[in-house]
């Protein structure tokens, strides 16, 4: 079929406008714990904090895991800056353990530690802490799990229960200080990093990484490449030589390929809700490493590759695997221009379809712009960060369409140094669904936040 090419509205009307979903809402939610009848109505207005840090619903409260600055239980040093993705997973005897992303570039104001056998690139600011939280949230113990990585954005959770952190930079060794080449896919025991280490997932390509999402029966890997000005990211898929072979199965290499859809060179130029491709390709890309040339911009042939503006968020649920495009900005070279898609790909009918669009002139208005990290919530939901200008939301987007505001922060001071509001970002749920753990990028705060979710 032809893509609709429509846009959205002028980028003069465009400031400050509200996001919206449309379409199949309930589509995100099949084969998933969520995919139950519950998530009908928000939880009630905000409560302001009287310790000006988050304001919740009534009934709901929260606990500070970890802040930037304070001391690593370990002993290592600082709590890093720039609190990113995370992932939660289950323990025993009630336990959780946190996976948290540092997307710490050179300026950052406190690196990850360097720590003997965990550490890649010593001039590396990035990286990922691990936290063991205990029943009731308690913290158990919180130490370096990779360091030496840089601007580690998002990534995502592999079945056998490790986290893949996602290197979202080109920088070569030379480039910011840095003595190795950057642009990886980590991955990171939550217990017991040595078992990990430090070893970059080189077959799965060099490029601006933000997130990945694992097929549980093939073991394909699915990453997104959040590159935000032109030329545009690519949407892959690696097929390992070992899938779903577990821990370290990864670096025994795969084949990198890169998604073409016929005809459609830029996902920006469809915004008609369930508009849908059969006959996706997928086309090796040439040198993964991005030895001269980056992968986005390597031969693919005549017909070339399909490209996208900020592709970012990537999960897997049901049968299909989903992807984000935060936004497309004509302004910046993109064909069109929206305020976010949702896709869906079914590797069975190697179909795409384009799910949920975002904007101004959707059914459901989210009263706050740019929204980031989404996951799904126990109350058969969805969770969304916000990063914007002004005052900072997590927004729950119900079933039914239905949007109301989860948590705002009120931690930042209004200084030179630290902006009024630090962006949302994280977002996660324990393996029980009883706590939403989120983290306030800046200044980095992770939370623990309790209540009646299942009301």
């Amino acid at each position: 079929m032809s893509a609709s090419r429509r846009q959205v509205l002028a980028s003069a009307s465009a400031v400050g406008a509200g996001i919206a979903f449309t379409g199949a809402l309930s589509e995100l939610f099949a084969g998933t714990a969520a995919a139950q009848p519950l998530g009908r109505t928000g939880y009630g207005p905000l409560v302001p904090d009287p310790d000006g840090l988050l304001d919740l619903p009534k009934g709901f409260r929260y606990r500070v895991l970890s802040r930037e600055g304070d001391p690593l239980r370990s002993g290592e040093g600082p709590v890093p800056s720039n609190h990113d993705g995370m992932a939660a997973f289950a323990g025993r005897d009630g336990r959780t353990h946190l996976v948290r992303n540092h997307e710490n570039r050179p300026t950052a104001k406190i690196r990850v530690p360097a720590v003997a056998g965990l550490t890649y690139d010593p001039e590396g600011h990035g990286g990922c802490t691990a936290l063991t939280l205990d029943s009731h949230n308690r913290v158990l113990s919180e130490r370096v799990a990779i360091a030496g990585t840089a601007v580690n954005c998002a990534g995502g959770r592999t079945p056998w229960g490790t986290w893949l952190t996602c290197e979202e930079t080109e920088d070569r060794a030379g480039d910011n200080g840095h003595t190795k080449d950057h642009g990886f896919i980590f991955e990171v025991h939550p217990t017991d990093p040595h078992r990990t280490g430090a070893v970059p997932l080189t077959a799965m390509g060099r490029f601006q990484h933000e997130a990945i999402a694992i097929d549980p029966r093939r073991g394909v890997v699915y990453e997104t490449e959040d590159a935000f000005l032109k030329p545009f990211g690519l949407f892959y898929r690696f097929l390992p030589e070992k899938p779903l072979g577990g821990v370290g199965s990864l670096r025994a290499g795969g084949r990198l390929q890169a998604m073409r859809v016929p005809g459609v060179p830029d996902l920006s130029t469809v915004l008609e809700t369930g508009a849908s491709f059969d006959g996706i390709e997928w086309v090796d890309v040439p040198d993964p490493l991005a030895a001269t040339t980056p992968t986005r911009l390597q031969d693919y042939g005549p017909r070339g590759i399909t490209h996208a503006q900020k592709l970012e968020g990537c999960y897997w649920g049901g049968s299909c695997v989903y992807f984000v495009s935060s936004f497309a900005h004509s302004a910046e070279g993109s064909a069109a221009d929206h305020f976010g898609q949702i896709w869906r790909y079914d590797p069975e009918r190697r179909r795409l379809t384009l799910v949920i669009v975002f904007g101004p002139d959707t059914d459901v208005q989210l009263p706050g712009e740019s929204p980031d990290n989404i996951c799904l919530a126990p109350s058969g939901g969805l969770m969304v960060c916000e990063d914007g200008n002004g005052a900072q939301h997590v927004f729950g987007v119900t079933r039914g369409g239905e949007v109301y505001a989860m948590a705002r922060g009120r931690q930042n001071l209004g200084t030179p140094e630290e902006p009024e509001w630090g962006e949302f970002a994280g977002v996660t749920f324990s393996p029980d669904g009883d706590t939403m753990y989120v983290n306030c990028y800046t200044p980095g705060t992770t939370f623990a936040v309790t209540g009646p979710w299942r009301r």
